[in-house]
């Protein structure tokens, strides 16, 4: 079953919150069996058409605020990106499983690891578009802890493009309404929720990228993606909320 395009209400208080913009999904199809020695306990490779999925995912990320608190300050508007999968648990609850994240500030790094046990890392990340909006481009090189960037790094560009896309593969890619993660020993969930994904048809331009590899997926990513989505050029963003985690 596909997952739906609209978020299920949170089942507690929410305890984050944070806008979202200038998405770019790069998806590859894998073997399930790549990707099922990557989940915590309890989790087993969610898969679509026969195959399991990883995605490598840039974004901004604005306005970020424990609720019910006002937005952090001196945090502004900072670039994410992500390496992911996707699992579903028992209880069928279906959700990303990330990799690794990188991040340009520290206090939402060290706040997500301590809340969550996110595999945050702290990265230099830059972001430009051209004139028009159509054309992102994203390049990342982790940092060290003396914040000298000499880690590994990635450069995605793409064209977007005008046509809407709605699919159930474009839904099982994107409408995931949480998160498995092992934090202190146990695999936990944390839902989130937010509109419906605003997605249109992207062209790829340019991957250099050594974060896949990284993250234990060997040269998946010197080959081109099997999907390139992308938020619509223009688009103010979304605010999304988490959950506190609960045990499996």
């Amino acid at each position: 079953m596909t997952p739906t395009a609209d978020a299920p209400p949170l089942p507690g208080r929410a305890v984050i919150e944070q806008r979202w913009s200038d998405a770019v999904f790069l998806h590859w199809r894998v073997d399930g069996a790549e990707v099922e020695r990557m989940l915590p306990a309890g989790v087993r490779a969610d898969t679509f058409d026969g195959s399991a999925w990883i995605g490598l995912v840039p974004f901004v990320l604005s306005d970020f605020r424990f609720l019910p608190l006002p937005p952090v300050p001196l945090i502004g508007t900072f670039a994410e990106v992500n390496v992911r999968t996707y699992g579903i648990d028992g209880d069928g609850r279906r959700g990303v499983v990330f990799r690794t994240l990188e991040a340009e500030h520290l206090l939402p790094v060290a706040a997500a690891h301590a809340l969550f046990g996110l595999p945050y890392r702290w990265a230099r990340i830059g972001r430009k578009t051209t004139d028009d909006g159509r054309v992102i481009e994203y390049r990342s090189r982790r940092r060290r802890v003396d914040g000298r960037s000499t880690g590994p790094g990635t450069r995605i560009a793409v064209r977007r493009g005008d046509s809407a896309v709605d699919t159930a593969l474009s839904r099982f890619l994107t409408a995931r309404w949480g998160f498995h993660e092992t934090h202190l020993g146990r695999t936990r969930w944390a839902a989130n929720e937010h509109i419906a994904w605003p997605l249109v048809d992207a062209e790829l331009l340019d991957l250099t990228d050594d974060l896949v590899a990284d993250a234990g997926l060997g040269a998946l990513a010197r080959r081109p993606p099997d999907s390139v989505l992308a938020m619509p050029a223009g688009h103010p963003g979304f605010r999304t909320r988490f959950g506190a985690p609960i045990a499996l």
